[in-house]
């Protein structure tokens, strides 16, 4: 067998690994991209992009990333880092002076670095919001830093920083926060400038889908009382753009 066998084997095992995992959990569509160094080795869509139209899903699909935004803020902030604006070691309070407020039981809020934001080990809970119930008046999400700073002093930090691992939504969002004090503009228009032009993703963008791209986005769906559900179509991420906007 030669390598370019081998390779194709692979490509087709992954390929029909994808379309099954999606159907055995119910997935109404989706898209597998494979890149490496610079080549596409592998492409499949699978299923819907909008169930009631019977719209497929292809190339030109365009996807709710949620928090794959995450990783293009810890580039913004490698960026920055690179460019001598600011260290990973750096206290947050030197840039976000409002997190003292939050009640730290293991030390100083100084303490806490930019490196722990980035890791997800600053001790901060995981949702955005404390609460988790879906109860139909509980806020979607804040739109505005003010939401969150009025938030401290009834948040505190659950474990010793840089002790764990610990999936958080609102260190995403300060770093979000610190991109804009640093950079001196809004998170999404740095993101736009500095990774997005440059790499042709000119289908890309945050929260609300342009109305030129509206044919090709998709829909979200969700299992509620057993029955497939539409979910939100678009949304106003706020000042928690940094963490799921895109």
């Amino acid at each position: 067998m030669t390598l370019g066998h081998a390779q194709t084997d692979k490509t087709d095992a992954l390929r029909q690994g994808f379309r099954s995992e999606l159907e055995k959990a119910g997935v109404a569509g989706g898209s597998l991209v494979v890149v490496r160094e610079g080549k596409l080795i592998a492409e499949e869509h699978y299923g819907l992009a909008h169930i009631e139209k019977k719209q497929p899903a292809n190339a030109a699909t365009i996807y709710h990333w949620a928090s794959n935004t995450k990783p293009f803020t810890g580039i913004a902030i490698m960026q920055l880092r690179d460019r001598g604006l600011l260290k990973l070691d750096d206290p947050v309070t030197k840039y976000l002076p409002e997190l003292r407020k939050i009640h730290n039981p293991f030390g100083s809020m100084d303490e806490i670095t930019i490196r722990h934001l980035l890791s997800h080990s600053g001790g901060f809970r995981g949702g955005t919001w404390p609460w988790r119930n879906n109860k139909p008046w509980e806020p979607f999400e804040p739109t505005e830093w003010s939401q969150l700073v009025a938030m401290f002093p009834f948040t505190e930090v659950l474990f010793k920083p840089g002790t764990k691992f610990s999936y958080s939504n609102p260190g995403i969002i300060y770093l979000g926060r610190i991109i804009e004090e640093v950079a001196g503009e809004p998170y999404e228009a740095y993101i736009d400038k500095n990774i997005l032009r440059p790499l042709g993703m000119h289908s890309s963008y945050f929260d609300t889908t342009p109305p030129h791209l509206l044919p090709n986005r998709s829909h979200s769906y969700y299992i509620r009382d057993g029955k497939r559900t539409e979910g939100r179509f678009d949304a106003d991420t706020g000042i928690t753009v940094s963490n799921s906007g895109l």
